[in-house]
């Protein structure tokens, strides 16, 4: 084969878990909304200099930009292999990919075939791959899903995390998502992914399952958060037989403390999301929770939000939405130990009689 190759997405997705890297050469901005996955990002043009040479184009004429994108390409591209691939050998097989696969890729795959390695060019560049995401979540997956449902702080989400631990296949929309999925359930430390970026993660997950054997997911709505689950997907996960994980009120309560840490010991935080729920609940019962975490009464707090916000709304919407729910398995939590989780998970995977 003659390198640089350039290949189109559908000739590369066979091999794409083979290539020693993938290397992104947009602008880190471009790579910080979505990218390959496991790509790192060697912009041939920063954010900035992006900027620049497209003003040029605009502003003066097209040769005068290509002059300036030409030497900051150069002198990028170079700065990479001294710093990044001096040490690869011959044998050393990148994937290198830019928007459309055109000038940007192109320069540094045409700079790596000259040193002598096998590169291959994404014809298309991220364009093509994001189409191919797109058109593949279109469709209903053919994988056996359980899914896994519970009232809030019934630990579907901790048993997820053990069965993933214990080598069950699981859908994790949640840790995807960056999200636990309620009004309450922004993480402080880490934002939320783009739309495409969260698809890119879903499509990359669903493709690496055995169809032979069950995917468990927990029973999202249809948005996490800010981002929506595809809707093929969710369609497949709503038809799809169900677990239902209950566990009594006072454990509820205190996984809940234990998981959101980060609202029960700041009211200021806690307050201002129950703002979220004036509409629902009147402005004279949200004041009066509000007073409760600002008392410290966090653990009243907690029970009081379960019977008279998530454990209705619960129940208002999981027959409706899950309709093998009534005839799904039951599965009841004692404590909520690592042992208790790590047992529901074995029972969980236990072949049937």
């Amino acid at each position: 084969m003659k390198y640089p190759a350039l290949l189109s997405f559908e000739e590369v997705l066979p091999q794409l878990d083979q290539f020693d890297t993938i290397i992104d050469a947009r602008s880190p901005g471009e790579f910080a909304l979505d990218h390959l996955p496991g790509a790192i990002n060697c912009p041939v043009l920063d954010d900035a200099q992006r900027i620049h040479v497209g003003t040029l184009y605009k502003q003066v004429n097209a040769f005068e930009a290509k002059k300036i994108g030409a030497a900051l390409v150069a002198k990028n591209i170079g700065h990479y292999i001294e710093t990044l691939w001096l040490d690869k050998p011959r044998e050393w097989k990148p994937l290198v990919y830019c928007w459309r696969g055109g000038n940007r890729s192109g320069s540094m795959a045409h700079i790596m075939a000259k040193i002598g390695w096998p590169v291959v060019q994404l014809d298309g560049g991220y364009k093509a791959f994001r189409n191919h995401v797109a058109a593949a979540l279109e469709l209903p997956p053919a994988l056996p899903f359980r899914v896994v449902c519970g009232t809030t702080g019934s630990g579907k989400s901790r048993l997820l995390e053990v069965m993933h631990a214990d080598g069950a296949q699981v859908l994790d929309l949640e840790r995807l998502a960056a999200h636990r999925g309620s009004v309450l359930g922004d993480l402080p430390s880490q934002p939320q992914p783009s739309q495409k970026a969260f698809e890119t993660s879903i499509w990359h997950a669903l493709r690496g399952f055995d169809p032979a054997r069950p995917v468990f997911v927990e029973s999202e709505s249809k948005k996490v958060g800010q981002l929506r689950v595809p809707a093929a997907l969710m369609d497949s996960m709503r038809a799809s037989p169900c677990v239902a994980l209950t566990l009594s009120r006072a454990n509820r309560v205190r996984l809940l403390m234990e998981d959101y840490a980060h609202f029960t010991q700041d009211a200021t935080a806690l307050n201002t999301q129950l703002d979220c729920l004036a509409l629902l609940h009147g402005r004279e019962k949200i004041a009066r929770w509000q007073q409760m975490a600002s008392a410290g009464a966090m653990a009243q707090l907690v029970e009081e939000l379960l019977a008279d916000h998530y454990d209705p709304a619960y129940l208002r919407s999981i027959n409706r939405n899950f309709t093998l729910y009534e005839q799904g398995t039951a599965l009841e939590l004692d404590d909520i130990t690592p042992a208790d989780f790590l047992t529901a998970a074995r029972r969980l995977q236990a072949p049937a009689d």
